[in-house]
């Protein structure tokens, strides 16, 4: 699979477009002065104060900096590294910790921080509190055992490892030096978060475009086009010093008359990415509908209901729309980074052989997704449920404000 990234910036926003094939599969977006200092970003390490205990949902509230109260799930208690203790309990009220915020802030909730730190490479992730030896399952089974075997000296009650899948077409060697490199990290910080005060920052993590870098699947990349000089040279920086090898990939791209979002008609397919309907080669099409709870997406048989004749081409006609619905429904979900629970409501089929092949060919196209996404059953009224990890915000909420004010300006 051939794969490239384009990097622009534009009305104030940090977009990344990830291409497979030369098709536009991912949008990254992120206000440009969320790339400075003082905003709290994902994989941001603090010590924090326990302000507030909610025994009854099992959760406390954590300030990370005045006024700043995150989510915390009282079951990282156990695992956590506490730098000031205050009472004998698993958490105390005044106790101060180290947190990592694990989920940034989404509308009106606070964001979301855990006591088990992670600290992400390339290859690996070292991983305080969870101690198990683990290896991506988008890895081949020998190499996974392989990779269990050799790194079970590293095995101990403090901290685990996860091997990512980009290190499956990499030397050994380079695995093993990043994971030294991480423990290296990981004893540093948690050597120091006694002597730091509350309220301190350990870690900043990147902004959310040098993350995504870092994290990308690197096989069959064939370039990084960035439409920025400033960004470009930043860019270049981390690749100095992070990913020496992969500089060459790095392209920049400064064509005034010709800007990036004309070549690759990047505006064009954001737009259709943030719109509730999503239309089909057939002539059926997607309404796509977040709710604060979860995710519906309508399947609508539209321009093909007038071509249906007898009962046989009408249930052909349904299974081709549901078919190329569950491909399209794949392909909007990993777009528009849409996450947690979706419910799916195709075309309704009388063929149990039929539903049944439906679903084969849905989780067949959920299975590209690199985000863990999982489909689990259909309801007695037929509805498709389906889950989804959530990484970060989805499309729609990175771009709600500066939707907003496009629309008003209308």
């Amino acid at each position: 699979m051939e794969r490239k990234i384009l990097i622009e910036k534009r009305e104030n926003r940090i977009r990344t477009f990830f291409l497979e094939d030369g098709d536009i599969v991912e949008i990254h977006s992120a206000a440009e002065e969320a790339a400075g200092i003082g905003s709290h970003r994902l994989g941001d390490i603090y010590v924090g104060k326990v302000k507030n205990i909610v025994p009854n949902i099992g959760a406390a509230f954590i300030e990370i900096e005045k006024g700043v109260n995150c989510y915390y799930d009282m079951k990282d208690a156990e695992a956590s590294f506490f730098t000031h203790k205050t009472g004998k309990k698993a958490l105390c009220i005044g106790d101060e910790l180290v947190v990592q915020i694990s989920r940034e802030a989404v509308k009106t909730k606070a964001p979301t921080v855990t006591g088990s730190i992670s600290f992400t490479g390339r290859y690996a992730v070292l991983t305080h509190g969870n101690t198990r030896i683990g290896v991506s399952s988008k890895i081949p089974k020998s190499l996974r055992d392989e990779y269990k075997e050799r790194l079970s000296s590293f095995q101990n009650d403090r901290y685990g490892i996860i091997v990512r899948t980009n290190a499956k077409d990499v030397p050994f060697q380079d695995v093993l030096n990043e994971i030294n490199s991480l423990k290296e990290e990981y004893e540093a910080l948690f050597r120091t978060a006694s002597t730091r005060k509350c309220f301190s920052c350990l870690k900043s993590a990147p902004p959310s475009y040098i993350l995504d870098l870092k994290n990308v699947y690197m096989d069959g990349m064939k370039e990084i086009i960035i439409g920025d000089k400033g960004l470009y040279t930043g860019i270049q920086s981390y690749f100095q010093t992070e990913l020496p090898d992969k500089l060459s990939l790095l392209k920049l791209y400064d064509d005034p008359a010709f800007p990036l979002d004309k070549l690759y008609s990047t505006q064009t397919i954001l737009e259709k990415a943030l719109r509730e309907r999503a239309w089909l080669k057939t002539g059926g099409y997607l309404i796509i509908q977040p709710t604060e709870a979860l995710t519906v997406i309508d399947v609508n048989s539209g321009k093909t209901a007038a071509k249906a004749g007898s009962r046989t081409a009408s249930r052909e006609g349904a299974m081709k729309v549901n078919l190329e619905a569950a491909r399209e429904a794949a392909k909007q979900i990993r777009l528009r980074n849409l996450s947690g629970i979706i419910i799916v409501d195709f075309i309704n089929m009388e063929s149990e052989e039929d539903t049944q092949q439906l679903l084969r060919e849905f989780r067949f196209f959920l299975a590209k997704d690199p985000i863990q996404t999982s489909l689990v059953d259909i309801t007695p009224l037929g509805l498709v449920e389906i889950t989804r990890k959530k990484v970060r915000r989805p499309l729609y909420e990175e771009e709600n404000y500066h939707l907003q004010a496009r629309m008003e300006a209308l």
